[in-house]
């Protein structure tokens, strides 16, 4: 029985998203930004998050950071079961988006610069092909802060195996977190990488975009605060707001880059079918 069109299309997706994930880790470019990933990580694993861990142990920490900042801040950061996770929960919230930015930034630009792209949309369809290298995108970020997720929970275990339970709950809810925040990046460097030439060009126009928003926004809450609800429209504006929270209760700003994403996919499909190659 031949399957309907909208099965085949899914199939289609499936497949180029597996592809993106397979030619990530198995070439050579690849390999080797996988391997100063993980070298990245294991510096910032071994510094920041276990010495900055040490010190949350420590009572008189809270208190020191509650007197300067008032008796009510960062209440949800210390009251993390695993010190290490409430360190690097701090830390994955704004480096993992950075990362974000430049891993997924080749989703077209390369395929337009040597035509292949127009060999493969004689054979895909452009929506599968848009969704697709997407989703391939997403699946090699999760991948990556799985990797290092793993890595965190071991840093624990090698303080107290007695934490094992509470590491794996945070473990959870970190991943799921940090994933959705991710969305609307990768969705803005897929709408990027069609526009740009190159990768590079992709990033920067991300850099650009993102001081250009930062810039904007800053003016409007100081001159014009009745319109500061628009901040809300850029990519990782709920981040600063997410810090102080932990679990379920973080879940609570996932509703702002799901939105985000979706409306960027929708815009990113529309030019992408409109555009001639």
């Amino acid at each position: 029985m031949d399957s309907t069109p909208s099965s085949s299309s899914l199939r289609q997706t499936w497949l180029i998203a597996s592809y993106e994930v397979s030619k990530r880790f198995t070439n050579t470019k690849g390999i080797a930004a996988l391997i100063a990933f993980s070298l990245l990580w294991t510096i910032i694993l071994l510094y920041p998050v276990q010495s900055a861990s040490v010190y949350m142990l420590e009572p008189g920490f809270k208190e020191l950071v509650q007197h300067i900042y008032g008796p009510d801040a960062l209440n949800q950061l210390f009251s993390w079961k695993v010190a290490e996770f409430a360190v690097f929960w701090c830390i994955a919230l704004y480096v993992f988006p950075m990362f974000s930015i430049f891993i997924s930034a080749d989703q077209f630009s390369s395929d337009k610069q040597r035509g292949s792209f127009r060999f493969l949309s004689l054979r895909v369809s452009r929506d599968s092909i848009f969704f697709g290298r997407f989703l391939g995108q997403m699946l090699i970020q999760s991948c990556l802060l799985l990797l290092t997720i793993l890595a965190t929970i071991v840093l624990v275990l090698s303080r107290d195996t007695g934490l094992f339970m509470d590491a794996l709950v945070s473990a959870v809810s970190v991943f799921i977190n940090v994933f959705i925040a991710l969305l609307p990046y990768t969705a803005v460097m897929a709408v990027l990488s069609w526009y740009a030439s190159s990768a590079r060009q992709a990033s920067i126009y991300a850099i650009i975009l993102g001081l250009v928003s930062f810039i904007l926004i800053a003016i409007i809450n100081s001159q014009l605060p009745a319109l500061s609800f628009l901040s809300w429209a850029i990519p990782g504006s709920q981040l600063s707001l997410m810090i102080d929270t932990q679990g379920l209760q973080s879940l609570m700003y996932a509703p702002i880059p799901l939105i985000q994403a979706v409306a960027i996919l929708i815009a990113g499909r529309i030019y992408m079918q409109r555009s001639a190659l």
